[in-house]
């Protein structure tokens, strides 16, 4: 009769690796410029695209024949004419992704890109900032491998004091009219599979989303991103 084989330390390691994997990746691209993200200074040009680095976009996970298949869907962003509630979507929307959808980052990007000041004014460094909320390519096709998912719960919404001290100091014209920042504190809430087993981590973020509303467009439109964690206050 044969033995099942012991759980052994290369398992472990799997494991942990498995859990830091789900845990952390993300790309770290660090915001330049001086001021409010960008906003009283203009976004800076840049080469750079995203963090997909191109190829072909990889087809949805394969299920057993005879098992209907819906195909994956983007999340989107809801309009509105609604500081708070326009905030609370792009959140929501910026921090759910699947990695067994199909889709890669980049276009998950894109649906966020979709939201962005119409003047084009601020979208090189909105993608730029989007950029910091997802994996890379790289860690997006390791974390594929266990199925990762990620979504964010929000805990807290506000207006930062520090608003009041940026909107003071801004020159005439700087800033339209109907721009706000509103701080994000909640909860990423990532899960995956390994071994058959599901595995789960929740980790606790803070950050600014700048955008315009009215008078200056009928509904909101995202400008920018602060970096995660390095909020207003």
């Amino acid at each position: 009769m044969g033995m099942k084989t012991p759980f052994t330390s290369s398992d472990a390691r799997s494991r942990r690796r498995l859990i830091a994997l789900i845990a952390g990746l993300t790309a770290i691209v660090v915001l330049a410029g001086i001021g409010v993200y960008g906003l009283l200074t203009g976004p800076r040009t840049t080469s750079d695209t995203g963090t997909d680095g191109g190829g072909t976009r990889p087809g949805p996970a394969t299920t057993s024949p005879g098992t209907p298949q819906t195909p994956p869907r983007l999340p989107a962003v809801a309009g509105s004419d609604d500081p708070e509630t326009f905030i609370r979507n792009v959140a929501e929307v910026l921090f759910a992704w699947d990695t067994a959808s199909g889709f890669m980052p980049l276009d998950y990007t894109s649906v966020i890109l979709a939201v962005g000041d119409p003047s084009g004014e601020e979208q090189a460094g909105l993608a730029s900032d989007v950029a910091i909320y997802l994996p890379t390519r790289e860690a997006w096709i390791e974390l594929r491998q266990y199925a990762t998912a990620q979504h964010l719960t929000i805990d807290n919404i506000f207006v930062p004091e520090a608003w009041d001290t940026v909107v003071e100091q801004a020159q005439p014209g700087q800033l339209a009219p109907g721009t706000v920042a509103y701080t994000i504190e909640g909860t990423r809430h990532r899960e995956g599979v390994w071994n058959e087993e599901p595995v789960t981590s929740e980790h606790a973020v803070a950050f600014t989303v700048f955008i315009v509303c009215a008078p200056t467009y009928d509904t909101c439109h995202l400008l920018r991103l602060s970096q995660l964690d390095n909020p207003l206050q």
